[in-house]
């Protein structure tokens, strides 16, 4: 096998974090597989709310272990938010008085209906796992959400530690007689396992990529911050050209290599493995033996079908969008498909086009700064930052809510504010205010990854149904909420964005259910690096090309209303100029 220190001596708890579409879950799904090989028992939890480890492994997975077949010894899961915050709500309920009547159940219920509960039952699920609740299993790997998500889960212990022992009465937002202040040890139990680097290992998951080496590189800052010190590098889908005269492997292989020459020395001094890219995808058990194997051979897949690609470019998906003059674009996607570089292009594209634009992100890993590099007339660029958010969402209730109280008054609310869960509702508050703001102008939205942004939405959900209930029915007729400015495709449009790769594509169909379900259309789908018109020659390329091809098709054949394609650069564009490139048609 390839080495990979992670299973030189592993400690009990593996964590695999890093920026979206790296290779996290298939390297967590590798590095299982390995160690159930060697006889040893192991189980497989993906903490991530839009997680593909089923699809990964060709198994049904639910809320509790379930056997991989064809692989003795291995275990997998996902911790589903939806069902462990049902759960969490039933105990609640269940320890209520007697004497509560039927109507206050039903209020305490939409109570516990929004992103918060959602969020504490997760973490709930997450620290059972780490104190204990699956005791017999050797090793316990967690393929995590991407990293934005994945620190603030990290982060909850030492958060709720805190806060529970400065309140002895309970936050508001846990709901009545939650217990969670019961668990403190609990808590305790899980910082101390997180933080023991002889129980504890994380993996850092980069790829040889400028933007997802930044990434890797502050997460290792913030999660030494959390004491979480034992880290690991491992930089996937590293590529070398065997042909010196084709312009496009060559290119690949000096970008890479340019990206980890520029590594920040922090990230430079922890143990690095090099793991190659595939030329095959990454689902089924023999894949997923082949990612660590020596050779890397390819699974046998069967014969590719050859299928032409007719797609029209990003700058025609502007032109539609530009026919109006406002409107929320809502660019929406898996970690590491490109969303932040989609939703720079367009916003760049309708400001050429001479409307006025922002551009924002509700991703706390996003860097569309970054990414804009510049300024252009009509064009305003910023985020949604969850720590400024939340400190003018604590200013705003301290001086409505706390402008009569007197100073012991005062005191609980800060102290009821100072709960982790205060953070969700400052974000829920900001996003709410960018979407109102639509109705004069363009707004352009890069998401956070699939996972994170649906908890979003079942916040602005909660939100609606709670002002409804409280308006029905005299005044519900008049209530615009910021869920049905989302439904109102006059409004608001969807643009999905996925890579053309087997996993990619599912998710991206999976995300356009899950907002159907919501009543919530998507606009179009953006297909973004693809090889297909490269021109490369180089064979594990030409592999990679062929099965690009099975993709589109599949895309076009009734997942998308409107697709448009993106093609690989060498080099992520950059900057207005490189960005109007990709959204205005060529003279």
């Amino acid at each position: 096998m390839l080495r990979f220190r992670a299973l030189d001596a592993p400690t009990p708890f593996l964590f695999f974090t890093g920026k979206g579409g790296v290779g996290k879950t298939s390297l967590a799904c590798a590095t299982a597989l390995a160690l159930a090989d060697r006889g040893l028992r192991v189980l497989l939890v993906s903490t991530d709310p839009a997680s593909n480890l089923d699809e990964m492994l060709e198994v049904g997975l639910t809320d509790s272990p379930v056997p991989v077949p064809n692989a003795a010894g291995l275990f997998a899961m996902n911790i589903d938010p939806e069902a462990a915050a049902e759960s969490y709500r039933a105990r609640v309920l269940d320890q209520l008085e007697p004497t509560v009547t039927d109507q206050e159940r039903s209020t305490i219920r939409e109570q516990l209906s929004g992103a918060c509960t959602t969020e504490i039952a997760a973490f709930d699920e997450f620290v059972g796992l780490l104190d204990g609740d699956r005791a017999g299993y050797d090793h316990i790997i967690f393929d995590t959400a991407p990293t934005g998500h994945t620190l603030r889960l990290l982060s909850l212990p030492k958060a709720w530690t805190g806060f529970l022992e400065d309140n002895d009465r309970g936050a508001s937002c846990l709901g009545p007689h939650s217990g969670l202040k019961m668990q403190e040890d609990r808590f305790r139990q899980a910082l101390q396992a997180l933080g023991d680097p002889r129980r504890t290992t994380v993996v850092l998951v980069t790829r040889a990529d400028r933007g997802a080496i930044r990434e890797a590189a502050r997460t290792s800052r913030e999660l030494d911050a959390l004491n979480l010190s034992n880290q690991t590098l491992a930089v996937n889908g590293r590529f070398h050209a065997t042909d010196p005269a084709d312009a496009v492997a060559v290119g690949l292989e000096r970008e890479q290599d340019e990206a980890l020459a520029t590594m920040p020395e922090s990230l430079g001094k922890l143990p690095r493995d090099e793991i190659p890219l595939l030329g095959f995808d990454i689902v089924g058990l023999a894949a997923l033996r082949a990612v660590l194997s020596p050779s890397n051979a390819r699974p046998s897949t069967g014969d590719q079908i050859v299928v032409s690609v007719d797609l029209q470019g990003l700058d025609r998906l502007v032109d539609e969008i530009a026919q109006g003059n406002s409107g929320l674009i809502m660019i929406m996607g898996k970690g590491g498909v490109g969303k932040t570089t989609v939703a720079a292009a367009v916003a760049v594209g309708l400001a050429k086009r001479g409307h006025a634009v922002h551009l924002s992100t509700t991703d706390p890993a996003a860097h569309v700064t970054d990414v804009v590099d510049g300024a252009m007339p009509g064009l305003t660029v910023d985020r949604i930052d969850p720590r400024r958010e939340t400190e003018r969402y604590v200013a705003k209730i301290l001086a409505s809510r706390g402008s009569d109280l007197d100073e012991q008054g005062k005191a609980l609310l800060l102290e009821d504010l100072a709960s982790p869960c205060t953070e969700e509702v400052a974000v829920f508050h900001a996003f709410s205010h960018i979407v109102a703001e639509a109705r004069s102008a363009f707004v352009v939205l890069d998401t956070a990854p699939t996972g994170h942004s649906l908890l979003l939405l079942d916040a602005t959900g909660a939100y609606h149904r709670q002002m409804t209930s409280q308006l029905a029915p005299s005044g519900a007729g008049r209530l615009i909420t910021p869920l049905m400015r989302l439904q109102d495709s006059s409004y608001t449009r969807v643009i999905l964005v996925t890579l053309p790769e087997t996993t990619p594509v599912s998710e991206a169909a999976a995300l356009q259910e899950d907002l159907r379900r919501a009543n919530i259309e998507p606009f179009g789908w953006v297909i973004n690096k693809c090889l297909v018109a490269s021109g490369t020659r180089d064979p594990l390329l030409q592999a990679r090309i062929a099965r690009e091809r099975t993709q589109i098709a599949r895309v076009q054949a009734g997942l998308a209303k409107r697709a448009f394609i993106m093609g690989w650069r060498s080099k992520p564009p950059v900057g207005i100029e490189e960005l109007e490139a990709l959204s205005t048609p060529r003279s």
